[in-house]
């Protein structure tokens, strides 16, 4: 390996961006965080006690999913849909 030799960008070696639908990736988070939320809803060791706090970590997860979601909807910046 040389100093003065380049590396080969993504270009060069044949690579290409790979194409995901990010509206979808964003509704199955959602989906698992209500999931989850269900989950320590329903088992009562989960959310009593110490333990009151944990049903608002999937309640924030799924309001930042929602926004996150309108976010890759409307296509700002690098989240616009192709």
């Amino acid at each position: 390996m040389t100093q003065n030799s380049p590396e080969p960008t993504p270009e060069q070696l044949g690579l290409a961006p790979m194409k995901v639908d990010m509206p979808k990736v964003t509704l199955t988070g959602i989906a698992v965080w209500i999931v989850a939320l269900v989950v320590i809803l329903a088992v009562p060791s989960l959310h009593e006690g110490a333990r009151d706090w944990w049903p608002w970590v999937p309640v924030c997860a799924i309001v930042l999913g929602l926004l996150g979601y309108v976010y890759v909807r409307r296509g700002r910046g690098n989240a616009s849909v192709a």
